[in-house]
């Protein structure tokens, strides 16, 4: 992989109104083929959705498709094929953010814990992520949450471990704050309805407002992105356009101020539209059939 430069960023970012659409896909490679901190996983071909079985196959073919750009990769289930994407990753010297994916089925819960723990015991967790967006949704008290968290690190002490929601979670609840070794923070101006020109003010305000709950602790941004195509949310208008400046943005700002950042996402996925609508299928770097855009 490249190694990682930035540009001297504005407080707004780049301006793209005075960028033709060549020059600005051309910027848009350039700062893909430096290299980028993390990509979070997409793991379903076209035609899939979860629950569906995931060959090693599959994985092996996408981990190789993004393994020139990325150091890291996160994924967010431990069963139905989902462990493997840490394994393949491993063989490809990826790092790895590995979720257990939890809700409100206490059974499947467990088989997600047990999945990971397997996972952490053969040496292929870097960070292990519990539980995503959890408290958001409602599924789990946060009682419940701190002990999967506890059990966890019993059994880990030695692997850095937190649990992933929205940024301004972490202010919200102390507790589960302070029982992660690490804030993993989303950080989405676009489902804020934040209009593309101030998007990336807004994303470092979403992290520096983790950061400040974290109270000293590492902050990674665990997910952060914006759909090239599908409609609009509020202010937050989906185009090419502004897809490709939005990673321009988070990308430079990653390198230039060593933020972590796991971009979402690898490659589009049309299962995704039954949760978030048109724009739920256009969030990926590489379209559904693996070619990358523009």
């Amino acid at each position: 992989m490249g190694k990682r430069t930035g540009r001297h960023l504005s407080l707004a970012g780049i301006d793209t109104s005075t960028i033709g659409e060549a020059e600005l896909k051309e910027l848009f490679k350039k700062v893909l083929n430096n290299g980028i901190h993390g990509l979070c996983y997409s793991i379903y071909e076209d035609g899939q959705e979860p629950g569906d079985l995931i060959s090693v196959d599959q994985i092996r073919k996408r981990i190789e498709i993004i393994r020139p750009y990325t150091e890291w990769v996160r994924s967010f289930s431990c069963t139905e094929g989902n462990e493997l994407v840490a394994r393949v990753a491993k063989e490809y010297g990826i790092k790895t953010l590995v979720g257990a994916w939890l809700g409100s089925d206490k059974e499947k819960n467990e088989t997600e814990m047990n999945g990971l723990k397997q996972l952490a015991s053969q040496g292929l967790v870097d960070i292990a992520a519990i539980g995503n967006e959890v408290m958001y949704r409602e599924e789990l008290t946060e009682d419940e949450l701190l002990e999967y968290l506890h059990d966890f690190k019993r059994a880990f002490p030695n692997i850095e471990m937190g649990y992933v929601d929205a940024y301004y979670e972490f202010s919200n609840r102390p507790r589960i704050t302070e029982a992660c070794d690490v804030i993993l923070s989303n950080c989405y101006p676009f489902w804020e309805g934040c209009p593309i020109k101030y998007s990336l003010p807004y994303m470092k305000d979403m992290y520096n407002q983790a950061k400040a709950a974290g109270g000293g602790k590492k902050v990674i941004v665990t997910e952060t992105g914006w759909p090239s195509e599908g409609g609009a949310f509020e202010g937050s208008i989906a185009s090419e356009r502004n897809f490709m400046k939005y990673f321009i943005d988070a990308q430079n700002w990653s390198s230039e101020e060593d933020i972590e950042m796991f971009y979402f996402s690898s490659f589009d996925e049309s299962w995704k539209v039954g949760d978030e609508g048109d724009v739920g299928a256009y969030w990926g770097l590489w379209d559904k059939k693996e070619q990358l855009k523009f």
